[in-house]
């Protein structure tokens, strides 16, 4: 006997119901604030009608506290697979209608079994935050919930991508999932993440602030450094998404997306000899740089807010991806300090784990200077670098460009610290500090003492630039590959790309290292 149209009348009722979640009210309203709904979140992420569903009759089990009766479609989260430029990724959106999307027993339970299926899938997770936070009502089950979500973060840490969307309030433990995924996009408007807002803020220290200063997307983005990539509203958060999984493999035991060119093109690019001044002193963008290397100037950068002094992100070359870490004299002499060694250690194992060979451009006078930088770690920090590189046993391709002193040049990944292939420019230099600095330690009396001493100050810089700083006594030594001229780069980097994606390097068994944090 076929299904009674009762049933099936049923059945259309109770999905209506679902997809109204807290009210078409409730949907208007959000909507003439700009804001997407979380079924429509879902909809801009993935390709049409490719969308499969789980727990869309899910509800809440909590009879206290107001809750018996209270119906919750979906229990406030709406979780499943579809396909984005057409690989699978798994992806859970959390409603706000729908009990202000507080997390409860259920609502866990519906992204955990998601969060287990992307394990055992091998594909990459998204989650879209908009939540007012723990359910109250269902006390520790709540916390419990969060404990279970968190765990497997963990789980999925360097096994699949996992990408973070704010898109409404994250505040308190709610925070510490997007916290623990790979990367974290944040609208600029009606989003907010934080521990302790502003009023709980000023009754613990009596200190004032606003929601902007302490939770604000932009405050994440340029002064905390917890956010990624700042979106100028739901659309464009999801469209950041879609573009950074073009550059990512769905697992950690498969290749990023390549798509080399049938034949490697060694066109030298002349633009580049004009590009970089001479001048170790000169600044320069380096963004200019990344633009002349990458397929048509299209160039991801991530953490573009933080850190400015250190650039890190992804390209093709020719169709292979890489990421890229470069330094940049335009900011802070390109110097490494605090900020910039978390960001560039964070993306360097991130690129380790997801198989994607590492592209390190070199322009560095050291690390910065100062007693802040002194006292908040900066030794710390800087090994973290250090670290990075030599734990990474992904293809990694250096070019030191200009100035390259001290131990940053050991932290911008050099030969010892397991580059495969060193490149340097004829203005490369290479020493254990600037010429000019060196001479007023080496030569301080000679200096003093001479009838003209700023003429013979930089009489013996330049003799020592030529006997100890030349990229000639650097490839003498073999510590580095060859010297190319600025305009091979682009050929050059595309060919050694490609002899080193069969890269296969092991090291001795071990639970894992321990990083300085």
């Amino acid at each position: 006997m076929p299904i009674s149209p009762t049933l099936l009348s049923n059945l259309e009722q109770k999905r209506r119901t679902a997809y109204a979640a807290g009210g078409e009210d409730k949907l208007a309203e959000r909507r003439k604030m700009g804001l997407l709904t979380a079924r429509e979140r879902l909809a801009v992420l993935f390709q049409e009608n490719t969308f499969m569903e789980w727990g869309l009759h899910a509800q809440h089990d909590c009879h206290d506290f107001g809750m018996e009766g209270k119906s919750m479609p979906g229990d406030g989260v709406i979780t499943g697979v579809g396909y984005v430029d057409g690989r699978p990724v798994a992806a859970f959106s959390q409603d706000f209608t729908v009990g202000g999307g507080a997390l409860g027993r259920i609502h866990s339970k519906k992204i955990c079994d998601l969060m287990d299926y992307a394990q055992k899938s091998g594909i990459p997770l998204i989650g879209i935050n908009d939540s007012g936070g723990a359910r109250i009502q269902e006390g520790d089950d709540s916390l419990s919930g969060y404990g279970q979500v968190f765990f497997r973060n963990v789980e999925l840490s360097g096994l699949v991508p996992q990408i973070s969307v704010i898109a409404g309030p994250c505040a308190g433990g709610a925070a510490y999932s997007p916290a623990l995924s790979d990367f974290l996009i944040m609208t600029q408007k009606n989003a907010s993440m934080f521990i302790c807002g502003p009023e709980v803020i000023k009754a613990a220290t009596g200190q004032s602030t606003t929601m902007e200063e302490v939770g604000g997307a932009a405050a994440h983005a340029t002064v905390s450094g917890n956010v990624h990539f700042l979106a100028e509203n739901d659309t464009h958060a999801l469209q950041i998404a879609r573009k950074l999984l073009s550059f990512l493999p769905s697992n950690n035991v498969v290749d990023p997306p390549h798509s080399p060119t049938p034949l490697v093109d060694m066109s030298p690019d002349p633009e580049l000899n004009q590009l970089v001044p001479e001048d170790p002193k000169a600044p320069f963008d380096v963004h200019d740089v990344i633009g002349r290397l990458v397929d048509e100037g299209d160039f991801l950068e991530v953490h573009r807010d933080f850190a400015k002094n250190l650039v890190v992100g992804f390209g093709r070359v020719q169709g292979v991806v890489a990421g890229f870490v470069a330094n940049n004299p335009a900011q802070k002499a390109g110097a490494l300090d605090i900020d910039a060694s978390d960001k560039g250690a964070r993306f360097i194992r991130f690129c380790n784990v997801f198989n994607i060979p590492i592209v390190t451009l070199v322009d560095v006078p050291g690390f910065l200077p100062g007693v802040a930088q002194e006292r908040g770690g900066i030794i710390r920090h800087g090994a973290k670098m250090l670290f990075a590189y030599a734990a990474s046993t992904v293809p990694k391709l250096t070019f030191i460009m200009r100035k390259a002193y001290g131990g940053a040049y050991l932290a911008m990944c050099s030969r010892d610290m397991g580059a495969d292939i060193v490149y340097a420019w004829p203005s490369a230099e290479i020493a254990v500090m600037g010429a000019e600095g060196a001479v007023k330690i080496l030569f301080k009396r000679e200096i003093s003492t001479a009838s003209d001493p700023k003429a013979r100050e930089k009489e013996l810089a330049a003799e020592y630039r030529e006997k100890f700083a030349s990229p000639y006594e650097a490839a003498a030594k073999a510590m580095i590959t060859d010297i190319i001229e600025p305009a091979q780069t682009r050929g050059v980097l595309a060919m050694a790309l490609r002899n080193t994606l069969s890269k296969r390097e092991t090291r001795p068994p071990k639970k894992h290292g321990n990083i300085p944090l």
